[in-house]
């Protein structure tokens, strides 16, 4: 359980981040690629980003050898060059003290370029930046367009509901489980953490290609960020997929994929099953999975359950439908 505990100041500083965040995107990306489950969505994504990854992103790896990255990696600067620029500047000592603890019980030498790294050595840096530039050109590049559009979706929808109902309705909406009680806010994780913020404040970053619990970056000096899966909740299309209809059965299975076409107007269940040729049941399953992930509504009218594609899932539809994407 994440335990939050808020001042007054606090929460007159919580503030969702107006933009998308490239090298947090590359790091749920990398971290979603070595997991092992959620294989139904993510299995053919993974098979694909391994076989693109280029050799000079291989070093990436070396920064987490025991499944933990150093925290000087978490940037969230809103432009590549600027994310990486901050990378580069992180305090000395903060390396050496993060790669010494994610080394801490990795039998054996690291590598030479992470010994280089400890020391400062410019040319082991540039072999990060390389490794960084590299794995975003090919994993976030191809889709980046369509994380930004996402992400201005994603980043008005807490606007609405912070303008509505609250900032209080805004943290209670955003993981499934969390809930503001009193100065304190709660979020279901696997985890126990207890931060007292004294004022700092919180930066809420959603990001599309994370669908774990949420991740905590508390650095001395600066407002907690707290990254946490967006409305969507699917991976992007990675870089070699087809465009168009492959491109988005791909992601999400060509039913669903199907389903989401059609969903431009409103449709029964019943009504669905018949124009996919599928069981209701199926149909069910289906809507149901779609609308977990933000990507259709579900009302119902009288004894009809009648379904609609949100506008994420329109945005989904009409990006993937470009046969160029992020191209620009």
């Amino acid at each position: 359980m994440i335990r939050l505990h808020f001042t007054a100041a606090d929460v007159g500083r919580v503030r969702f981040a107006s933009r998308a965040a490239p090298l947090l995107e590359l790091n749920t990306a990398l971290m979603t690629m070595c997991r092992r489950d959620d294989g139904v969505l993510f299995g053919r994504w993974r098979h694909r980003v391994l076989r693109s990854l280029p050799a000079a992103a291989e070093p990436l790896g070396d920064l987490v050898p025991a499944g933990r990255a150093p925290v000087f990696l978490d940037v969230f600067a809103d432009s590549l060059q600027e994310g990486l620029a901050t990378v580069r500047s992180a305090r000395p000592e903060l390396v050496r003290a993060e790669m010494e603890r994610v080394y801490a019980t990795v039998p054996g030498p690291p590598p030479p370029w992470i010994r280089g790294l400890h020391q400062g050595d410019a040319e082991a840096w540039r072999v990060l930046g390389r490794a960084q530039r590299a794995a975003f050109e090919t994993l976030l590049r191809p889709v980046w367009s369509l994380v930004q559009d996402l992400h201005r979706a994603e980043f008005t929808r807490h606007a609405l509901t912070v303008a509505e109902h609250g900032v209080g309705a805004a943290l209670d909406g955003l993981v499934p489980g969390a809930r503001l009680s009193g100065d304190v806010w709660e979020c279901p994780a696997p985890f126990t953490r207890d931060i007292v913020l004294n004022g700092r404040g919180v930066v809420l970053q959603p990001t599309f290609h994370w669908t774990g619990p949420p991740l905590l970056a508390d650095l001395p000096g600066r407002p907690l960020y707290l990254t946490c899966p967006a409305g969507p909740g699917v991976p992007l299309v990675p870089p070699g997929a087809d465009d168009g209809t492959e491109a988005l059965a791909g992601v999400l299975g060509r039913t669903r994929a199907a389903m989401l076409r059609v969903l431009a107007r409103e449709h029964t269940t019943g009504d669905l099953a018949r124009r996919l040729g599928i069981s209701n049941a199926t149909a069910s399953a289906h809507t149901a999975a779609l609308r977990g992930a933000g990507l259709i509504t579900t009302v119902r009218a009288g004894r009809a359950v009648l379904h609609r594609r949100t506008a994420l899932g329109a945005l989904l539809v009409q990006r993937q439908e470009q046969p160029h994407l992020g191209d620009s």
